[in-house]
């Protein structure tokens, strides 16, 4: 293969994981990386930081390719996925499956340096993420099944540190699904029009004209969840800074959809990775002050 052509391969195949937008795999990394600080009680090492860094990154983008599979007649007649690299015919179902795999085996050999309890919660972590691209054809919200396949870096980041995965851990993917509502509802927002001409099923179609307040009740209760199952912690006044900080996010979210256009929501889901920077900010920070204060 020439280098035109090498160039012109790999240029797709960036596409195809959405290389140029990590807003996408930044969402999935947040809470992961909250869970790691709270399991480990502070900074959990180099190595499970890279782990799930990098698996969350290679998982979110192995997940894009299997989507566009998934997604790739429905997409020819969205404005906004017309052009995708499957969709276009760009890029065989088959090379796209192909590139998938590659990248998904390359997260479980991450996978497979930390422990067996986390190994044996890939595998539940995999099946819901296979299942979600098909669930917008039976499931009235899929968001909440993507709810689940985008919370399950947390489980798994308390099994690679402690063995087991404790109740606080459950609580705080339950609360993180609600986050992923909100802003899969925002996006969701985007293409509603064009969903509803092909019959695609999403939380932004079944929630109708209570979408705006639906989804400021979501941010409430992913922040109200991980405030609450957090307090025993004693994380302190930095936690309280970033949990206040995120609900001033919120409230500006709550400003850019009200209207419901489309520039407004899809702006809104683009932003959402530092609402969940804050959070985890005020986690590490937390902790960091802990750590300084007690040396």
């Amino acid at each position: 293969m020439d280098a035109p052509v090498f160039s012109a391969k790999l240029s797709l195949y960036l596409d195809l994981i959405r290389w140029n937008r990590p807003a996408g795999w930044l969402l999935l990394l947040w809470p992961t990386l909250s869970a790691l600080w709270l399991a480990a009680g502070g900074f959990p090492g180099w190595h499970l930081l890279a782990v799930f860094t990098l698996g969350t990154i290679l998982m979110r983008s192995a997940g894009c390719c299997v989507n566009d599979v998934a997604d790739r007649e429905f997409d020819k007649h969205v404005k906004r996925t017309a052009q995708r690299p499957v969709t276009s015919g760009r890029i065989s179902t088959r090379e796209a499956l192909l590139v998938g795999a590659v990248l998904a085996l390359a997260a479980f050999g991450l996978v497979l340096t930390t422990n067996t309890a986390t190994i044996a919660w890939s595998f539940a972590a995999l099946a819901v993420a296979l299942v979600y691209p098909y669930a917008k054809r039976y499931v009235s919200m899929p968001q909440a099944v993507l709810g689940v396949a985008f919370s399950f870096g947390i489980p798994m980041a308390f099994a690679a540190v402690q063995g087991a995965v404790p109740l606080l851990a459950w609580a705080l993917l339950v609360g993180n699904l609600f986050w992923v509502l909100a802003y899969d509802t925002e996006y969701a927002m985007v293409d509603r029009d064009d969903d509803l001409k092909i019959g695609m099923k999403t939380s932004a179609i079944t929630l109708g004209r209570l979408d705006v307040a639906a989804i400021v009740v979501f941010y409430l209760l992913f922040l109200g969840i991980w405030a609450v199952g957090l307090a025993p912690y004693a994380l302190g006044a930095i936690f309280y800074v970033a949990i206040a900080a995120a609900l001033a996010q919120a409230v500006w979210h709550f400003k850019l959809i009200r209207t419901r256009t489309r520039e407004g929501c899809f702006k809104a889901f683009r932003i959402n990775h530092w609402l969940g920077a804050t959070v985890f900010a005020g986690i590490a920070g937390s902790y960091l002050l802990r750590s300084l204060l007690t040396n």
